[in-house]
């Protein structure tokens, strides 16, 4: 079951929070939540899962900023968001992918007791402008059936920012 924008609205303060919350963002089913005027872009060629990859920070200028096609860049939305008692998907919204735009490779799925700002996987097929606090995306809600255990994991919970990968970390335990 997915909660619809009325039922979200219901929940903020209580299982799900959002931080800022517009209730022009709304959704009948989700909410958008709006791109973070950073960037960040790995500076490495080729990356390696076992180790830090370096990244560099790019700022997006209020008159907007040119992706290249076929690279990756790693956003943040601008919201911050906590979650109980429901498990937190993300979408890019039709109007961003209709300009060949996507904003996770494979992350869109959260976990119950996530809380954070999404780190956006930014990809695009073709040459794109894109704006500081643009919709880029939206969230939205099912409801978790049967008992569960929070997302408790040291490596993305309570971030602060953009969040480069962290696999390295795994390697390190096994």
């Amino acid at each position: 079951m997915i909660l619809s924008g009325r039922e979200i609205e219901r929940k903020m303060g209580r299982e799900i929070s959002i931080e800022p919350f517009n209730k022009s963002q709304l959704n009948p089913n989700s909410y958008n939540l709006r791109l973070h005027n950073e960037l960040l872009v790995y500076e490495e060629q080729i990356l390696d899962m076992k180790k830090v990859n370096n990244a560099k920070k790019i700022v997006i200028p209020s008159e907007g900023l040119l992706l290249e096609a076929g690279k990756l860049y790693l956003g943040r939305t601008l919201e911050y968001t906590k979650t109980d008692g429901y498990v937190p998907m993300l979408e890019g919204r039709s109007s961003i992918g209709r300009l060949g735009l996507f904003v996770h490779v494979t992350a869109g799925f959260g976990d119950v007791g996530f809380n954070g700002f999404w780190t956006l996987e930014i990809f695009c097929v073709h040459p794109i402008k894109i704006y500081p606090e643009v919709e880029i995306c939206q969230i939205f809600y099912h409801k978790i059936e049967g008992d569960y255990d929070k997302y408790k994991s040291g490596k993305y919970q309570n971030n602060k920012g953009i969040q480069p990968s962290l696999l390295y970390k795994d390697f390190k335990n096994k």
